[in-house]
């Protein structure tokens, strides 16, 4: 198996894990945040949404200008939303030629101004990876909102 057949094989596990967290947040409540230096739900969330849209600016270009604001309305909204960029993401994965996932490098830009060079195979790894991390968050998160943790890799004491 080549690494990008593990990236798509690990890309289409995480899918449903985190399209279950943005849809159980309680959209009433996307403003907490357990302490003021925390980010809110919300933009957590749309920090998730931009990484889906800097993943496919990743499989497109030699450099990604990283997306900090992504607009949604509610959870629902944000769900249906990086449901359509995660199956736009893998459209675009399953075309990619390998030796451009191996041999190219991309480099990364924090507010247009340069942050880190990597092979365009390690920076998608660098943004699934901060995905996983983000949902973690908002897992910690979810029932101070008063929601419930759905099943992310096998059941949590609330779907027994």
């Amino acid at each position: 198996m080549t690494n990008l057949d593990f990236f798509k094989t690990c890309l289409a596990n995480e899918k449903e894990a985190t399209l279950k967290m943005l849809m159980c947040l309680p959209s009433e409540r996307l403003d907490y945040q357990p302490h003021p230096k925390n980010r809110t739900a919300r933009e957590i969330v749309s920090h998730l949404l931009g990484h889906m849209v800097d993943m496919k600016m990743i499989l497109n270009s030699s450099v990604c200008n990283e997306t900090h604001n992504f607009q949604f309305d509610d959870s629902l909204d944000a769900g249906n939303k990086m449901e359509i960029l995660w199956i736009e993401l893998t459209q675009l994965i399953n075309k990619i030629d390998i030796a451009i996932w191996e041999g190219e490098k991309v480099g990364l830009l924090i507010g247009s101004k340069p942050y880190l060079t990597l092979p365009r195979n390690s920076m998608m790894w660098f943004f699934f990876f901060d995905i996983i991390h983000h949902r973690g968050q908002l897992s910690s998160y979810v029932r101070a909102m008063g929601g419930k943790n759905p099943t992310v890799y096998g059941f949590s004491s609330d779907t027994k």
